[in-house]
């Protein structure tokens, strides 16, 4: 599919609905610090994004299930009743039936009032197309809403991007509402911008591209491990784009500058980036990232540090 055409269409006034991806905080004992997730997802919900929670940026792929449910506990206690969230259904390493793995993980996401966002597994890159169609549909069918979900392996090695014959199929899928792209290409993400304007309009491409935040000016939506950095930042990024203000643009720059730094080699490191970024501003009780996540240098403060002055945050200390 041609995408040459789509490149200068942007659309200015568009209100854009964006989620962050909320970071999972730690103590200095490595401890998970409850207290200060649920100030994010207070903060998060506050500003006027959504918080997904259980992603990559929540260390679904370190963390126990018994975690993951504790998670969901405090998003739900946080938010209270009626109130959505996003979270992640994440079955790799497990052994049995897929269907009923991801039934089980996607019962209890339910049961907690979020809807499921359905990680991949490596079980997936020896597959046919039509295979994992045929997963989706099957295990989407009893929720009124499910989100899918490519991961580059940039991220983590049981992620992939999918053929376009995957997603073309996978747009079939009623309950599916959208899906994350975080293969980290404009191209690719503008391919498939176009096949939904084709074939779903109503489907959403939520873009998982942190070096490429722009993605919104041509109509993905967004779900953001970037955004978990300053929540507030984003929405009022959103708010100026729907008013299309001016203002729109210093900000943007001052928010793909933090990106760029947060998010380059080796990318998985930036969880702990996000992690010095927050305990900067005062917000967690450590710069800790879980102990499995790749670290950044000592020096990773400063720079932050210039990235915040940027963004107009008053550090002092």
């Amino acid at each position: 599919m041609k995408v040459p055409d789509y490149i200068d269409n942007k659309r200015p006034g568009r209100c854009v609905k964006g989620l962050a991806a909320c970071l999972l905080p730690f103590d200095s004992n490595g401890e998970i610090a409850g207290k200060a997730f649920r100030e994010a997802v207070q903060r998060t919900t506050e500003a006027g994004l959504g918080c997904a929670v259980n992603m990559d940026t929540g260390y679904a792929n370190y963390i126990a299930p018994s975690e993951r449910t504790e998670v969901l506990k405090w998003t739900t206690t946080t938010l209270g009743s009626g109130r959505g969230f996003a979270a992640g259904a994440f079955v790799e390493g497990r052994e049995g039936d897929l269907k009923d793995l991801y039934r089980r993980e996607m019962d209890e996401i339910v049961s907690f009032g979020g809807t499921p966002v359905i990680f991949q597994t490596t079980r997936f890159h020896d597959w046919e197309s039509q295979q994992i169609i045929d997963l989706y549909a099957s295990i989407c069918d009893p929720y009124p809403e499910v989100i899918g979900f490519e991961l580059g392996p940039v991220f983590a090695p049981f992620g992939m991007i999918y053929e376009e014959e995957t997603i073309r199929g996978l747009m079939s899928i009623p309950s599916l509402s959208g899906i994350k792209h975080s293969s980290l290409s404009r191209e690719e993400e503008l391919k498939r911008l176009a096949m939904r304007d084709q074939l779903r309009p109503d489907f959403r491409i939520y873009t998982g591209n942190d070096l490429g935040i722009d993605m919104i000016e041509y109509g993905s939506d967004y779900l953001l491990g970037l955004a978990a950095f300053c929540p507030e930042k984003f929405a009022e990024r959103d708010r100026l784009w729907e008013e299309e203000s001016a203002h729109y643009y210093e900000l943007a720059d001052a928010l793909q500058y933090l990106g760029n730094v947060g998010f380059r080699a080796p990318v998985p490191a930036y969880k702990h980036s996000c992690a010095v970024f927050q305990h900067l501003l005062g917000r967690i009780p450590s710069s800790e990232p879980h102990p499995s996540c790749p670290r950044r240098p000592d020096w990773e403060k400063d720079i932050l540090r210039d990235c915040a002055l940027r963004l107009g945050y008053d550090l002092k200390g």
